[in-house]
């Protein structure tokens, strides 16, 4: 059963540019900005103090299964 909450297209890409921004981050203001505040609240990403975004733990795991489209790794 589907039970992750649905990421719209740019939504998406807005989390694939977050993660490529690796430990930099995104910049508030940008066009993706009302996408970045979605994801924050979903917990996917977290706005720093300085106003930029970063990728949370729950991001990168969204990030590997729906973007790159990756299975869980296995338990070691």
């Amino acid at each position: 059963m589907w039970n992750e909450p649905y990421l719209e297209t740019c939504c998406r890409s807005a989390l694939h540019r977050l993660r490529m921004a690796g430990r930099i981050g995104r910049p508030p203001g940008m066009k993706d900005g009302p996408c970045l505040v979605r994801l924050a609240g979903m917990g996917f990403c977290r706005e720093r103090a300085d106003g930029w975004f970063e990728i949370t733990a729950a991001g990168l795991e969204r990030h590997r299964s729906e973007i790159l489209k990756q299975a869980e790794p296995a338990a070691a």
